[in-house]
């Protein structure tokens, strides 16, 4: 049964934030419990992948900013994902921006946000993920689930000081994580994209793939992902791509939302000061990976987001080049069940790009005419 279009309509008539928040608090609580944990349960897809060393039960993982604290991971690893990414987390706990800072533009299937990575902290961010029974447990039957910490800066630290919120963040995550995610692509944290310039991104990689070295003295490697934010020119997407070639960063998540607010101006709440996402990133998105999977070559690691709002938005990711994909404002609109469908069009292009290798054809080439 699909339980989410019967509450659907109840939690779209609420706030946006009031029933995000409402629907963690319920995850949380139901997590444990098997019963209450059916109602929102989906059939894992088995299309294991490895990408940057990492295999990944399916495809398909939840994009960071839906669970900010880690508080849910079981339950979400119960819907099918294959990956979960959770944070934004800062150093300290930090407000984010004032209230109200969502709002859904269902029209144009987005959100727009401004939470300003809202979250408790690293202590609490901790505590949490080792709470984890997935985690935790190795005879668990999710315990392949892969687990994305995403770190960022508080808003209160100067841009010029960053990297010293981010090497505090990466040393503090780095044993509990299979994957680290330095996001400095949020529109929604004064200054944090100027991180993504040539200079200073150059000297904050730099930062923490030294700091990386060192906590592989003591631990595993443990890959770096790079979020990135879809409104950057071609030429600054090169920048980045020789960036992460040169620190020999893992991989790069693309992308992040966008400041383009020309697809929901017309709509109410459309003009609200925030990142949008859903649907109107999904075509900028995914030419911004397009370009990164020409630049990097065919085995750099790119896991794509932005957009994906059923099945056929996840493969166009994959044609361009993605790896992985990850999912939030559609699994907002088409809750869980969107998990599932997404991982088995993911697995059948797959299957079908393997077998035109094997016939000899070009991958992504197209089959409907036949040669003179």
């Amino acid at each position: 049964m699909d339980f989410y279009p019967l509450i659907r309509p109840f939690l779209f008539a609420l706030d946006a934030e009031v029933a995000h928040d409402l629907t963690l608090d319920w995850i949380k609580k139901t997590q444990s419990k098997p019963l209450l944990r059916s109602l929102y349960a989906q059939k894992m897809v088995n299309d294991p992948v490895t990408v940057a060393g990492l295999t990944f039960p399916n495809r398909v993982g939840l994009a960071a900013g839906l669970d900010k604290n880690a508080r849910c991971i079981d339950g979400l690893a119960a819907m099918g994902f294959g990956f979960v990414e959770v944070g934004t987390v800062t150093p300290v706990a930090q407000n984010g921006n004032s209230k109200p800072r969502m709002f859904r533009i269902r029209e144009a299937g987005a959100l727009i946000n401004r939470m300003g990575f809202n979250n408790k902290g690293l202590e609490t961010f901790l505590k949490n993920v080792q709470k984890s029974k997935v985690r935790k447990d190795s005879s668990h039957p999710l315990h392949g689930l892969r687990l994305g910490l995403n770190i960022g800066k508080n808003a209160a630290t100067p841009i010029e000081r960053a990297a010293d919120d981010y090497v505090a963040c990466l040393q503090a995550v780095y044993p509990y994580a299979d994957y680290i995610t330095i996001n400095i692509s949020s529109p929604n944290t004064k200054n944090l994209r100027d991180l993504q310039s040539n200079a200073s991104l150059d000297g904050l990689l730099n930062t923490l793939v030294q700091c990386r070295e060192e906590l592989k003295k003591t631990h595993a490697h443990k890959p770096l992902f790079l979020k990135i934010a879809p409104d950057l020119t071609a030429e600054q997407v090169s920048l980045i791509a020789q960036l992460l070639d040169r620190h020999q960063v893992d991989g790069v998540i693309a992308t992040n939302t966008t400041v383009n607010h020309e697809a929901v101006q017309s709509y109410e709440h459309g003009s609200e000061v925030g990142g949008v996402s859903g649907a109107p990133v999904r075509d900028v998105s995914t030419q911004v990976i397009r370009q990164l999977r020409a630049e990097l070559g065919p085995q750099f690691p790119i896991i794509g987001v932005g957009g994906v709002m059923a099945a056929e938005d996840a493969v166009a990711k994959l044609e361009a080049g993605a790896d992985l994909v990850q999912l939030y404002t559609g699994f907002v609109y088409q809750g869980p069940a969107l998990v599932p469908r997404v991982a088995q069009a993911m697995q059948e292009y797959s299957a079908q790009q393997q077998q035109k290798l094997q016939d000899g054809a070009a991958p992504g080439s197209s089959d409907a005419e036949e040669p003179a």
